[in-house]
């Protein structure tokens, strides 16, 4: 990884959080470091899953075709499930390059990719099962 300038940008999605480190100067490597150590390279990281790759890469689609190929990333996830996280990195990315150009801002808003997603698991209630399901409920 190279050791120039980067940005430094947080992610979140659900229970995932994601740390994005975005170097100016790169060819496009892209590792991401699970909470237990392994480190991968983003696209092997979904298990061929292009739906959630593409998803997590698309604040650079929204810039340009290849602006991925300008940077190199190094991204750490904690928490959450695979779809979480490829919305955790999305965030993160999209934050990372506003904070590197500002002018990228108006670009990105309207795809909705500076906005978190606030939908979070239900919490249980007592008496319930789940946090509505009720029960069998029987008459007599």
């Amino acid at each position: 990884m190279a050791t120039n300038d980067y940005n430094y940008a947080i992610g979140r999605r659900k229970s995932t959080t994601a740390v994005v480190k975005l170097y100016s100067k790169g060819s496009g490597v892209f590792m991401v470091k699970t909470s237990s150590g392994k480190e991968t390279p983003l696209k092997e990281y979904f298990g061929g899953n292009e739906y959630l790759y593409k998803n997590a890469m698309s604040p650079f689609d929204v810039i340009a075709n290849d602006a991925f190929k300008k940077f190199d990333a190094q991204i750490r996830i904690t928490g959450g499930g695979i779809a979480g996280h490829a919305d955790a990195i999305k965030l993160a990315f999209a934050r990372a390059l506003i904070d590197r150009n500002s002018d990228l801002r108006p670009t990105l808003k309207p795809y909705g990719l500076l906005k978190r997603d606030p939908r979070i698991k239900e919490r249980k209630k007592p008496g319930l099962k789940k946090a509505r399901k009720a029960p069998t409920w029987s008459k007599r």
